[in-house]
């Protein structure tokens, strides 16, 4: 089978193993508390987008690194059976597999600690054995998990091969010029933004001028999370996203869900206020379980969530793209 019908999408990011546990609370430093639930799941931007992306409907390769070890050979299952192909994720025989460790409380929020393993041993040379998939695919998505020498490869040559580029800046870090001017849609949560801009993000005026920053470096578009909703901008014009008021349980796979959805839209050749609109609604959906992978939508709940809202259900007075 051509490569290009392989993959809609190609992701390049990091590829983990989850551990959460759920509490009354968060725990303060040098404070222990007694959590009643753990969950163990495939975790990582990487590998959540990847999965994000392909039970939303797109053909996806992954591109990543895990370890020779057993959690890094039942994560390459995991993402088997969910549809993504994994020939270009490759096994470190001297890193172990990445790992996060996650907390979360009952009213959402969380704290994470990850030792990345294999995900910082992604080099250049594994892009470059990539270069057919991402060439072929209509979108890639990349975020910051894996070293810059790597997202750098990726970005730059899906913009050289016209493979549009959606970039996931997490976690937090400013960025070189020309990696910003090569990207064709950036998605910032408020931190994100601020480390990249120096904009406080706190609101949408905030988010708005954050979003102008990144245009008038080079990037073609920008989607920027603020603690209320999300403002998209690019040269079309502006949309507002205010927040959806569903009933959380974790947020921790929403920036995830976010990406994934914005990147499936994109492929199937949605202006980019329709993919925001379909990635904000999934975003939301992602909140309402526990775990990253087990909140990721399927595309029924999705569209499901759409009709009900209808056409206008999702953006306030501003001009549509």
């Amino acid at each position: 089978m051509p490569v290009r019908e392989r993959a809609d999408i190609v992701v390049v990011g990091g590829i983990n193993t989850d551990f959460l546990v759920q509490g009354p609370r968060l725990p303060a430093p040098g404070d222990s508390v007694q959590g009643h639930l753990f969950l163990e799941s495939l975790g990582g931007k990487g590998a959540n987008g990847a999965v994000g992306a392909a039970r939303l409907g797109a053909r996806v390769a992954l591109v990543g690194r895990v370890g020779m070890d057993a959690r890094g050979l039942a994560l390459l299952e995991q993402l088997e059976g969910e549809g993504v192909d994994i020939g270009a994720v490759a096994r470190d025989p001297t890193a172990m597999t990445g790992v996060a460790l996650e907390m979360v409380d009952e009213e959402g929020q969380r704290q994470s600690l990850a030792a990345p393993g294999a995900n910082l041993c992604l080099k250049p040379s594994d892009i470059m054995s990539a270069e057919e998939r991402i060439s072929a695919a209509r979108v890639l998505l990349v975020q910051l998990e894996v070293p810059m020498g790597a997202v750098s490869a990726a970005v730059h040559h899906a913009r050289a091969a016209g493979t549009h580029v959606v970039l996931d800046p997490a976690p937090a870090m400013s960025l070189p010029e020309d990696l910003l001017e090569a990207v064709h849609v950036i998605r910032p949560n408020a931190e994100e933004a601020e480390a990249l801009t120096g904009v406080e993000v706190r609101d949408r005026d905030s988010a708005r001028r954050a979003a102008e920053n990144l245009l008038r470096r080079g990037v073609g578009g920008a989607v920027v999370a603020s603690p209320d909703g999300s403002l998209v901008l690019s040269s079309e014009g502006e949309l507002w996203l205010p927040d959806l008021s569903l009933e959380r349980a974790d947020t921790t796979g929403a920036g995830d869900a976010f990406c994934a959805a914005l990147a499936v839209a994109l492929a199937e050749g949605r202006s980019l206020a329709e993919a925001a609109r379909f990635a904000h609604e999934a975003s939301a959906l992602a909140t309402m379980r526990l775990g990253a992978l087990a909140g990721l939508p399927m595309r029924d709940q999705v569209e499901s969530r759409l009709a009900l809202l209808g056409p206008r259900g999702l953006w306030t007075e501003s001009a549509p793209l």
